[in-house]
């Protein structure tokens, strides 16, 4: 038996389970890209959680007052820690995919059902990550601190996965120009509300 010592990474580290509960099909593989989007995260951030569920749409009692669109619409819902309960994430398959709208709808969100499950699973555990383990955030200031938690890791695990893709190689010089066009509209957007 190994001992653990405070300040030391864990010598082995715990998989997050995960619960297929949708009857809608997933794309081929998508529960190994859910393990290497989660093992993406440093285990610290994801200490406490005990399983991601994925279920065909999110229907939780506690949500019939809050202002989604569509019923179903909701991508995904953190549940945190309650009494003796582990915290556990909700992933809407039916949201990601699209399986009841019209053709380009479901090959576009087929298309970005990876990038948009790791943005979703990133957001999640920013949820968790800042209301448990990060207690020096102010609740109002909590939404913008796990929105630039999800930003910034999905755009290194894009690069990451991007790396020694030919696109990639071919789109990464061009990048500061396309960012800094996209901070001069953002800015021209401000101004014209």
């Amino acid at each position: 038996m190994a001992l653990e010592v405070a300040g030391k990474k864990p010598l082995s580290e715990k998989k997050l389970k995960i619960e297929n509960k949708s009857e809608i099909e997933l794309p081929k593989n998508a529960e190994e890209e859910i393990h290497k989007i989660i093992n993406f995260l440093p285990v610290e951030h994801r200490r406490g959680l005990a399983r991601l569920r994925l279920v065909d749409f999110i229907n939780d009692p506690r949500l019939k007052d809050t202002k989604v669109n569509v019923p179903g619409d909701l991508p995904g819902l953190y549940h945190p820690k309650m009494q003796n309960k582990s915290a556990w994430m909700e992933v809407s398959a039916g949201a990601l995919l699209k399986p009841f709208g019209k053709f380009t709808e479901r090959w576009m969100a087929k298309t970005s059902f990876k990038s948009n499950l790791a943005g979703l699973i990133f957001s999640l555990i920013g949820q968790h990550y800042y209301m448990t383990l990060k207690h020096s955030v102010k609740k109002q200031n909590m939404e913008g601190q796990i929105r630039q938690y999800a930003q910034s890791n999905l755009r290194a695990w894009s690069e990451q996965q991007s790396g020694n893709s030919w696109r990639g190689k071919l789109f990464k010089p061009l990048r500061p120009f396309v960012e800094k066009w996209a901070k001069w509209l953002n800015k021209k957007a401000a101004q014209n509300k």
